[in-house]
Parts: structure tokens; sequence; C-alpha cells
């Protein structure tokens, strides 16, 4: 029954997943300044052992599959583990761009002052509108997700093996497979995957909306991705989600 569920929600995620590639992505040093915040959060959280801190250990994958130098990652490590390095506080944001598309923008900061009434004004200049906690999040499902190397796995059989943690999308592009799974199972993927032995090349979360809403106006598409890249440019941002199709 489990896995018959699993294939009626197959191929959301792999949408998402392709509309998102497609997107424009910040400037590498921008890629390389979020994954330096969620070094220093996983550092603060459980150390600077990656062997001992599997969160750590996932962010570091994610900055090899990025390309970030090792030197880069070491420096921050080191940073992190110094007392008198700033602590960052994630935070979520909710709101409304114009013409009813939901937005929700996941923050890493060490002043939430300044990240509030910098989110607050981009919504402003925008026509948009900031929300409060709870508002909009309802309407996307929190993800995990799994990129692993292809080469002699059988999807099939790696989508059986993983129904009990709640895997709900496996699928294969070209730079490997991807499994997708409630935000919970993140964990127990993880250490299933390592105990297996099979190499994780790359991990995270999502927020896949669960109803998507078309706008038929180029003008009005134009205006809800003038907000979308005001967000994305503020250096306390590490992720922004929406459900305008794209």
């Amino acid at each position: 029954m489990g896995f018959n569920k699993t294939k009626l929600t197959m191929g959301r995620a792999f949408e998402f997943r392709k509309a998102r590639k497609f997107k424009r992505w910040a400037a590498m040093s921008k890629t390389f300044t979020r994954i330096g915040k969620q070094i220093a959060m996983a550092v603060k959280e459980g150390g600077p052992d990656p062997d001992n801190n599997s969160k750590l250990r996932a962010v570091i994958q994610n900055a090899k599959a990025a390309n970030m130098p090792k030197d880069n990652v070491e420096r921050a490590i080191k940073k992190a583990s110094e007392k008198d390095s700033s602590n960052f506080k994630e935070t979520l944001f909710e709101g409304y761009a114009p013409h009813g598309i939901a937005i929700l923008i996941e923050t890493a900061t060490d002043n939430n002052n300044r990240t509030v009434a910098n989110i607050r004004s981009y919504f402003n200049k925008c026509n948009g509108s900031l929300g409060t906690s709870g508002s909009v999040e309802f309407m996307f499902d929190h993800t995990c997700n799994f990129r692993i190397p292809s080469e002699g796995i059988d999807i099939e059989e790696l989508e059986l093996d993983m129904i009990d943690h709640g895997v709900e999308e496996v699928f294969k592009d070209e730079d490997g497979i991807l499994i997708y799974a409630p935000f919970e199972s993140y964990g127990a993927i993880q250490k299933d995957l390592e105990s297996r032995g099979i190499e994780i090349l790359s991990s995270g979360f999502d927020r896949i909306p669960t109803v998507m809403k078309k706008l038929e106006d180029p003008e009005q598409v134009a205006e809800v991705e003038k907000l979308l890249e005001k967000i994305e440019n503020d250096d306390d941002v590490l992720n922004v989600f929406h459900n305008m199709e794209e």
C-alpha cells in the first residue's frame, strides 16, 4: 500500500527540481557565503569534527559539489570553532508577492533586526506583503533530498529499500540519482546510505509547493520576479521558494 501511495506522488519533486535548475542562480561567491554560514551553524551545533557531526559532513559534501575550495571549507570550520565567531540563527519568513504568489524565505543571520528590516523593505517596494508565521508555510511540503551516483544502482530496488524511510520519489538525471523524502527522514536516510557505502554527492532540503499558481500576464510574472531577485540577492538569504508556475 505504501509503495502505491509513493508511486501516486511521483513527478512533483522531479518537476520542481527541473524548474529550479533553470532559474537564475546567484554568483558562485554568494553560494560560498551561504555554505560558509551553514558550516558555522553545523559546527556550533555538533563540533568541528565531520566524523562525529553528520550535519557538518553533509555541508562539506555540498561544498565539494559546489566546487568550493578545500581551503575555504577548512577556514570556515576553523573560524566557526573560535569562541568569538558570530552566531548565526536560522529564521523563516513568509509572505505574498503581487498577484497572490506565496513566498517562503530561509535565512541565516547574526543580526535579526537587520534581516527583518531588509526582507520587509523588499516586499514593500515590490507591492508584496510580509506575512505572519504560518501564513504561507502550510502551502509547501518540507522535504529532504540526496544525490548519489547512478553507476551500479538499480533505481527500483533502491526505491523499494527506501520505502520504510518514507521516500516519495526517486529519479535519475544527468548528474546522478535523486532521492526525495519528508524533512524528518533526513537523518535515517543519510545513515542508511552511509552504512551501505553509497557515496552522497550532495544533500539538502526543499519546500515544494502543494499547489502551483499560473500567471498569464508577462508583466505580472516580471513583477513577481523583481521581488524574488531582490530577496535572493540579500546576503542573509539561504533559499527562496514560491508557488508561481515557471
